[in-house]
């Protein structure tokens, strides 16, 4: 690796790069700029979808990218591989993180070529007000049943994404549909999930990708149950305007397990690298986990937390925790079985939510 260029531009999700407007703001942009001499300029994206329009533009060295948004990248070649020997931190990154579908591509000889470095992860889990909604469920069930008690007061998230938490459901209740892999999914399958989806849309009271706003119409009891993050059921629990329980459902959930990967088309490719190796440093990969509320992708950053029951409430280190999570893939059209290449790709994702939606 060369020397620095003095600059690395950056496309992230909210909270992964932060730097202190004010004494005792979080801050871990500023050490790595005074160690390295690469001044950190990004960008916060709402969406996987803005994130790969950013990226298409050339004007960024790299990202935080989501499964929903990695294989687009990767097969559109807006990404490059990583070799992981100029990340030195890698080493120690959780091992059940390394070489998945969504962060690298098979070689042909039993190896896969790994395209970034793995920073967080976490669960999709099913969240409810605890004194609305009785009892305790323990099924996605909940938020799919057509005569649900709870009409206009379920939440889902707003995006084409959450056509496999339908998927997954489905894979559990409807043995009949032969559902393996909630990304993968044929004619059959995919309208069998798009069908569940429409019902619900009558029981939905408002569909969410904000994470602030979603955890206000919690407390504000306009949603009681669906779908959220542990981080949003965290920050409630904080403010204790009322009291909400979180389960991963018996049939399993979606996740996301983040992946910092480095433009093709990177003007700046050794202050990109410094900045993969430091993100995943374990001071660094600790104090953005427990900023964002998620798991850390580096083992040695548990001995770092604040908070010394971080990686215990979400589960870092619990390798049978991270196996029942289904983690947002982009779906192609390659089956990835012998049913060849009739599954649905992201663009009919992405239609299909739409209708869902209209």
């Amino acid at each position: 690796m060369g020397a620095g260029e003095g600059q690395v531009n950056l496309v992230n999700w909210p909270g992964y790069v932060v730097k202190a407007q004010k004494a005792g703001d979080p801050d871990w942009v500023t050490p790595f700029e005074k160690s390295t001499g690469c001044k950190v300029n990004y960008k916060d994206a709402g969406s996987s979808d803005e994130m790969v329009t950013l990226m298409k533009s050339g004007q960024y060295d790299g990202l935080s990218a989501s499964g929903d948004a990695t294989l687009r990248l990767i097969y559109s070649g807006e990404v490059a591989p990583v070799n992981t020997k100029l990340v030195p931190n890698y080493e120690t990154v959780a091992p059940f993180l390394k070489d998945r579908p969504w962060n690298s591509v098979p070689t042909g000889s039993g190896t896969s070529q790994m395209y970034g470095v793995p920073h967080g992860w976490g669960a999709n889990v099913l969240m409810w007000n605890q004194s609305a909604v009785t009892p305790a469920p323990d099924s996605w069930g909940a938020v799919f049943d057509a005569n649900s008690p709870y009409k206009g007061k379920i939440t889902a998230y707003d995006s084409p994404i959450y056509i496999a938490d339908a998927a997954l459901y489905l894979k559990a209740t409807k043995p009949e549909l032969k559902i393996t892999n909630a990304y993968e999914l044929d004619d059959t399958q995919f309208n069998a999930a798009v069908d569940l989806l429409k019902t619900q849309r009558g029981l939905v009271g408002e569909y969410w990708s904000d994470a602030t706003k979603n955890i206000s119409a919690y407390e504000a009891g306009s949603i009681v149950l669906g779908t959220t993050w542990q981080y949003n059921a965290n920050v409630i629990g904080a403010d204790k305007k009322v009291k909400v329980g979180t389960t991963v459902p018996k049939e399993g959930s979606t996740g996301w397990s983040d992946t910092w990967m480095i433009s093709s088309k990177a003007k700046h490719p050794n202050c990109m690298y410094q900045w993969m190796n430091w993100i995943i440093s374990p001071k660094a990969n600790a104090e953005v986990a427990e900023y964002f509320g998620e798991a850390p992708a580096q083992t040695k950053a548990c001995d770092q937390t604040v908070d010394k029951n971080h990686c215990t409430t979400y589960h870092a280190l619990d390798q049978a925790y991270a196996d029942k999570i289904a983690y947002w893939t982009t779906p192609t059209k390659d089956c990835g079985d012998d049913r060849g290449s009739v599954c649905k790709d992201y663009s009919a994702w992405t239609q299909a939510w739409t209708t869902i939606k209209g």
